[in-house]
């Protein structure tokens, strides 16, 4: 089984991040066949990445700006039978790329998603909701254990079967983060559309493969927590009008109503010992979780008067017409 990494980079703020996630590529105590960086329409990141960084193929992302074309780019130009796609601000764990591989013995496992757990690069925050870790891009309480089927994995820390693009098509690039436009949820709603196709298949978690995600000073700020629950809740509106309202909130039900309870509760019986702490959990729970509501029906409202397509890409299609792209 041949597998293949893909790191997407757009910005050159993130130039130590990203040396760091190519060198823990590189350092696996099983490597990949391929490392493969996609620049995301920086050419000045191009240029400075293709000069420095001669271990991994550098190439330019010949689709739509943002992370769905980046990714759909690398995908169409790997080898892989597996396709793994790692953050360029996260670094992984030497043995990460084998654990996140194993389940794959497993003929009907589609894909895999690793555990991503936050690098502070501050101090940890005790007043973060453990169960809003998601907006950090790492895991949160509430996950199932490992080896338990999941609707997505989490996109900075996931492996994808190369069937599954070859089936129903790339990342959709009517969705999706765009440089530092903070919208998501093209691997949910890629995942869902192959379950769709076919429901024998499954996605799992694997707590073993574990990822370290950068958290800079920057996201621990009330705007920064605002911004992002209500782009989710644009994005999940986005994502409900592609596949439905009920494959779309599945997960979510689920979080809304065991997760999210169970942390007020216990931020509650904690307050005598840490009043601050707990009592901005709890308050931030509130309000993510009406902001996310609120960004949802706006959402809606939004895709109503101007309709989302698809706009996925046939990755078949694309490895026959160049089989690499050019540089």
């Amino acid at each position: 089984m041949k597998v293949s990494v893909v790191i997407c980079a757009y910005t050159m703020d993130r130039w130590s991040a990203l040396n760091d996630a190519v060198q823990s590529c590189v350092d696996q105590t099983v490597g990949a066949d391929e490392i493969i960086l996609v620049i995301d329409h920086n050419d000045e990141l191009y240029e400075r990445a293709s000069d420095a960084l001669r271990h991994v193929r550098v190439i330019k992302n010949q689709s739509s700006r943002g992370l769905s074309g980046a990714r759909n780019t690398g995908v169409s130009c790997s080898v892989g039978d597996v396709v793994v796609f790692l953050d360029d601000d996260a670094y992984a764990e030497p043995n990460w790329l084998a654990e996140l591989i194993a389940p794959f013995d497993d003929p009907t496992v589609a894909g895999v998603g690793g555990w991503i757990v936050p690098h502070w690069e501050t101090k940890a925050p005790t007043w973060f909701p453990l169960t809003f870790y998601w907006i950090l891009g790492c895991s949160y309480e509430g996950l199932p254990p490992t080896r338990s089927a999941i609707r997505n994995p989490i996109g900075a820390s996931m492996a994808l079967r190369r069937r599954v693009f070859s089936d129903v098509g790339g990342f959709s690039t009517g969705i999706g983060r765009i440089g530092k436009i903070p919208l998501g949820c093209e691997e949910t709603e890629l995942c869902i559309r192959y379950s769709t196709f076919r429901p024998s298949d499954r996605f799992i978690l694997t707590h073993e493969a574990i990822v370290h995600h950068r958290v800079p000073a920057s996201r621990l700020t009330w705007h920064y927590f605002w911004s992002r629950c209500w782009a989710e809740g644009l994005s999940k509106a986005a994502v409900t009008s592609l596949v439905g309202a009920s494959s779309g909130f599945s997960a979510e039900r689920r979080h809304l109503l065991q997760s999210l309870p169970s942390e007020i509760f216990g931020s509650v019986r904690a307050i005598r010992h840490d009043p601050r702490s707990q009592c901005t959990r709890v308050a931030l729970i509130v309000a993510g979780t009406f902001t996310t509501a609120a960004g949802v029906v706006r959402g809606h409202f939004a895709v109503r008067r101007t309709p989302i397509l698809p706009g996925s890409i046939d990755i078949d299609e694309s490895l026959r017409s160049h089989d690499r792209p050019a540089d």
